[in-house]
C-alpha cells in the first residue's frame, strides 16, 4: 500500500461515520476534505468554533454541539482537531519569567480541560461494537521524557494534562468496547500561518500531507495500542 492509498484506508472495506472537531483548523479541515474524498465515508460531521459555535473551553457549546449529531449506530471515527498554541495571543514562554497565568490558564482550559469535555460529551457518541476510534492531537514537546530544551511551559503542561486524559479515556471505552481505539497524535511540525514562525528549519509538511499520514496511522492502530501516544509515522512518543 503506497502513501497516497494509505491515507483513506480507515475503515475502507465497508462504509463508515466519522466526526471530526475543531474543523475550520488547517489540520481539522485537511482531515475533513481527507474523509469527504474517501467513498467509503458514508456519514461525516465537521464542527467548529467558527462555524458550529464549538467552544472546547465552553462546557455549554460542547454539550450542544454533541446534540442529535450521531448516526444510528454511533461514528466509527472520531477526531478531535482542536488547540491552541498562543493562548491569549501571546507566544509560548522562553523563560518562567514569561509566564503570565492567564494564558496559562486559557492553553488548559482549550487543549486540556476542553479535550476532558470532548471525551465527556462525544465520546458516548461511538459505536460500542466494532473496531472505533477517537483520537486527538497532542505534540511532542507534550512529552515529559523527550523534553531537553526546556521553555513552551503552558503548551508543554496543557499537553502532557492531554496525555494523561487520553489515557483515562481510553481505560474507560476499553470498558465499554473492547475493540476500541483511544489515541493522542503527534502530527509534527505542519504548514499554518501560526506555526510557520516556529519552524526554524525543521522539516514541515501541508496539512494534506499531515492528514493523510494520521489517517494512515489511524488505519494501522489496534486495539491493543489504545491509550498510546504515536507520531504521524506511527511511531511510539514518549510519555
Amino acid at each position: 500500500m503506497n502513501r497516497e492509498s494509505d491515507a483513506l484506508a480507515y475503515f475502507s472495506e465497508q462504509p463508515f461515520s466519522a466526526l471530526v472537531l475543531g474543523a475550520s483548523g488547517g489540520i481539522g479541515a485537511a482531515l475533513t476534505a481527507a474523509l469527504r474524498a474517501d467513498r467509503n465515508c458514508s456519514h461525516l460531521v465537521a464542527l467548529s468554533r467558527s462555524r458550529n459555535g464549538l467552544d472546547l473551553a465552553d462546557e455549554e457549546s460542547v454539550a450542544a454541539a454533541a446534540l442529535n449529531i450521531a448516526p444510528g449506530e454511533g461514528f466509527d471515527l472520531i477526531f478531535n482537531a482542536a488547540g491552541i498554541l498562543e493562548a491569549n495571543g501571546a507566544a509560548p514562554e522562553k523563560a518562567f519569567k514569561d509566564i503570565d497565568a492567564a494564558a496559562m490558564m486559557r492553553a488548559f482550559a482549550v487543549n486540556a480541560t476542553g479535550t476532558a469535555l470532548a471525551f465527556k460529551y462525544f465520546l458516548p457518541l461511538l459505536k460500542r461494537n466494532g473496531r472505533s476510534a477517537f483520537a486527538t492531537l497532542s505534540a511532542r514537546v507534550g512529552s515529559i521524557g523527550d523534553n531537553r530544551l526546556g521553555g513552551w511551559m503552558s503548551y508543554r503542561a496543557s499537553k502532557a494534562a492531554l496525555n494523561q486524559i487520553v489515557r483515562c479515556a481510553a481505560i474507560e471505552e476499553t470498558r465499554r468496547n473492547k475493540n476500541s481505539i483511544v489515541v493522542a497524535l503527534h502530527p509534527g511540525t505542519i504548514q499554518t500561518p501560526l506555526t510557520r514562525k516556529y519552524a526554524r528549519g525543521r522539516y514541515t509538511a501541508s496539512t494534506e500531507t499531515c492528514a493523510r499520514d494520521l489517517l494512515g496511522v489511524l488505519a494501522r492502530l489496534t486495539p491493543e495500542q489504545s491509550g498510546g501516544f504515536f507520531d504521524y509515522a506511527g511511531e511510539a512518543v514518549p510519555w
